[in-house]
C-alpha cells in the first residue's frame, strides 16, 4: 500500500509537517491554478488591458462568434465541457499542446454543449483557452504574465510551470519507486498546470482572500456562505485551500490521498478552529 504523505498549513499552528512532506519542496497544486489565471484575468481587466466582458474571438481571432466572454470561461458558464476531446489515458494532457488547443477554437462552437452565461459547468477546457486569450492579449507567456500581475505583486516566488528537479518533493508509487507526473506544462497549463511549494499555495491563498492584497477574490474561486475555496488534483497529488470571511484559513497538500478526503479534510479543520476559538 503506498503511503500518503500529508502537509497541513493553517491560521490556528504552525506548518504541520508528516511522513517527510515538507513545505519547501515544489508539488503539483493541479486546479488551484485557476485562482492564479483568474485573479491574472481581474488585475488585467483592471490595467485596461482587457475587459472582462470582451468576447473571446477578440483575442483569438479563430473563435466563431459564439457568445461566450473571458468571465463566462472564469465563472465555468461558457458552455464548454469538462475536457477538450480526445485524451489520452495514461497522461491525458501530453498531446494537448498549444497547436492542438488552436486546432479546437475555429469549431468551438459545435464543442459547446448549451448557451454560455446559463448554467455552471466545471471546465478545464475554458480555463485552457482563457489561459490562452490571455497570453494573446498580454504579449507575453503565460508565466510571464501571472508573474507580472499576480506572483510579484504578491511577493510569490516559489511557483513555476517546471520545478528545479531537485526541488521537487516525489510521489511514492509501489515498492517506494517515484511516480512520473502527468505532462501539464502544455495549453492546459492555465487550467491546472502549475508547481508549488506548500508554502507559496499558502501565501497566496493568504494574500488573495484574507489580505485582500488584490482586491476582491477573482471569479475563479468558488463560494459557499462564509467560505472562499478551491481544490486541485492531479493523478497523484490533492490540495484543499479555504478561507471563511473571518479570516480562518487552511491549505492541505496530500501525495495518493483521495481528493474527496483532501477535501473533507480541509473542511474539518477548518470546522474544528471555530470550535477552539
Amino acid at each position: 500500500m503506498r503511503r500518503t504523505p500529508t502537509c497541513v498549513l493553517s491560521d490556528a499552528a504552525p506548518p504541520e509537517i508528516s511522513n517527510g512532506h515538507a513545505v519547501d519542496r515544489f508539488v503539483e497544486i493541479g486546479s488551484f491554478t485557476k485562482v492564479v489565471t483568474g485573479t491574472a484575468l481581474t488585475r488585467m481587466a483592471a490595467a485596461g488591458v482587457l475587459a472582462l466582458d470582451d468576447p473571446v474571438e477578440r483575442w483569438l481571432p479563430a473563435v466563431p462568434g459564439t457568445g461566450i466572454t473571458l468571465l463566462h470561461l472564469a465563472r465555468h458558464t461558457s458552455g464548454l465541457p469538462r475536457l477538450p476531446p480526445r485524451l489520452a489515458r495514461r497522461d491525458p494532457y501530453a498531446a494537448f499542446d498549444r497547436d492542438a488547443l488552436h486546432h479546437l477554437l475555429n469549431r468551438l462552437d459545435t464543442l459547446a454543449t448549451r448557451p454560455p452565461g446559463h448554467e455552471e459547468e466545471y471546465s478545464n477546457l475554458g480555463y485552457a483557452i482563457l489561459g490562452e486569450a490571455l497570453t494573446a492579449a498580454s504579449g507575453t507567456t503565460y508565466e510571464e504574465l501571472v508573474t507580472e500581475y499576480v506572483l510579484r505583486p504578491l511577493d510569490i516566488v516559489e511557483v513555476t510551470a517546471r520545478p528545479d528537479p531537485s526541488r521537487l518533493l516525489a510521489t511514492p508509487g509501489l515498492l517506494g519507486r517515484p511516480r512520473r507526473p502527468w505532462t501539464m506544462h502544455g495549453a492546459i497549463l492555465p487550467a491546472g498546470g502549475l508547481w508549488a511549494t506548500p508554502r507559496a499555495a499558502a501565501d497566496l491563498l493568504v494574500r488573495l482572500l484574507v489580505e485582500h492584497r488584490l482586491g476582491n477574490p477573482a471569479p475563479s474561486w468558488q463560494t459557499v456562505g462564509p467560505l472562499h475555496w478551491h481544490n486541485g488534483a492531479t493523478r497523484d497529488a490533492s490540495l484543499f485551500a479555504g478561507a471563511m470571511d473571518d479570516g480562518r484559513w487552511v491549505l492541505i497538500h496530500r501525495l495518493n490521498g483521495a481528493p474527496q478526503d483532501t477535501d473533507q479534510a480541509g473542511i474539518e479543520v477548518l470546522k474544528r478552529s471555530r470550535t477552539d476559538s
